[in-house]
Order: C-alpha cells, then structure tokens, then sequence
C-alpha cells in the first residue's frame, strides 16, 4: 500500500472493493495489527493500533475470508474459548452463544467437532465468534464466502442492525451487487492505492457514467472495461 489516507464515520458501512491483489485485506490486516505499516500510523476510536494493539483489538470483530479455527474442538467449545478471551462472565457469555446459534441454525450441530463442519458452517462460527465481544468496529474481509442464501441473509440484516447502532463496519467483497446493496460508502482500491472513494452517485460522476451500476463503475476505473479484447484473445 502506498500513502493509504481512509478516515471512516461511526455506523457507517463501508465497502472495501479492487481487484485481486489490490491492498484490501493488506489494509485490514493492518488494522486488526496483523501487518504493521512501513510509516504512518492507524487509530480506532482514537487509539493507536501500533501503541495500543491490546486496547484496539478489543473494539475490533475480525473475519477472514478462509478463517482458522481449533479444529479438535467442538463449535460450542470454540466460541467458550473465545468468551473466555474476551472475559465475558459465564451468564452473558451463555446467552450470547445460544442466541447465535440458534440464528445461524448451529445449535444442533454445535457439539460436533469442527473438523466435521462444511465451510459455510465454519465461516459461521467464524463470524459468531466475531461478535461475542459486542466490537465497536467490524472487519469483514470477504465474509460471505460459503454461506448459504439464508445465513447470508441474516449477516446481512445484522449488519444493517449494528450500523444502526452505531457499530463501524469495513467490509471487503468481490461480489458488487452485494456492495451496492449494503454499503453506504465504498472504497475502491487498485495496486495499494485508494482510486476512488463515494456513495453511488459520486462513483458514477467520477468514473463519468451516469446510471450505471456498481459493476461497471468498478471495471471503468480500474482500467478492466474493455472486456471483449480480453475475450477475443482467449478465443
């Protein structure tokens, strides 16, 4: 990433999109103190990442988009774990943990040991344990992938209800119609750069097509738009 300036408003979602290769799960890496930048610096609620990476993961929810889970343990074993990390007391800790397994229809499955899980079922424990802590902030690289219809369903209207109340949302997506549904602003980044950044509208002044979809607005500006010579070389 090169020069990366991004400041996000409380309860706003933010959509994070660029081609493969981009920067965008560099940049939330760096967030989450995964990765720590060559200069500069990366506040969450005014706190430094790199000064005060115990303090800021506590305000952060992370999801990956291939999530590495203990797999000799059971779902309920591994989000009690994950309570415990975060020192939720018991009684808080079990209502929590029941109420997102029932919404993620878990609650059968949950004393099966992960290794036995789909990937969808994995990215769902994933993204549960992802919000024990009740975050202040979320980070959601790619995390969707492998849900079913229903369960992505439920994300979805869940993050609408966080940002509602105030929750901070990052999230990456190769799947446009997604974004333009979901986010209230967007992010677009190419080669460790942030080309373009706006609501809808100000995407389609920029990229100087008015009425077109989120789609075609990505492929204008990052220089991906001509398609069909693509096409014709692989013919």
């Amino acid at each position: 990433m090169k020069g990366v300036d991004l400041n996000i408003e409380k309860g706003t979602i933010e959509g994070l999109l660029g081609p493969n290769g981009s920067g965008k799960s560099t940049l939330m890496k760096s967030i989450m103190g995964l990765v720590k930048p060559d200069s500069g610096d990366i506040r969450v609620l005014g706190k430094s990442v790199l000064e005060q990476p115990i303090q800021t993961k506590k305000l952060i929810g992370y999801v990956s988009e291939a999530p590495r889970l203990y797999e000799f343990l059971t779902g309920a074993e591994f989000l009690d774990f994950v309570a415990d990390v975060y020192r939720l007391d018991a009684e808080t800790k079990a209502i929590r943990i029941n109420e997102y397994l029932d919404a993620f229809g878990l609650r059968e499955r949950a004393n099966e040991l992960l290794s036995g899980y789909s990937g969808g079922m994995k990215q769902k424990i994933a993204i549960i344990s992802a919000l024990l802590h009740r975050p202040q902030i979320l980070v959601l690289d790619e995390a969707l992938t492998g849900l079913d219809p229903m369960s992505a369903r439920i994300v979805k209207d869940l993050l609408h209800k966080l940002a509602k109340d105030g929750v901070t949302i990052l999230f990456s997506t190769h799947v446009l119609a997604i974004a333009e549904a979901m986010c209230d602003q967007i992010t677009l980044m190419h080669s460790g750069n942030i080309i373009a950044r706006g609501k809808l509208d100000e995407l389609r002044e920029q990229a100087k097509l008015s009425d077109s979809n989120l789609e075609d607005i990505f492929l204008k500006l990052t220089g991906t738009d001509n398609l069909k010579a693509i096409v014709d070389a692989l013919r």
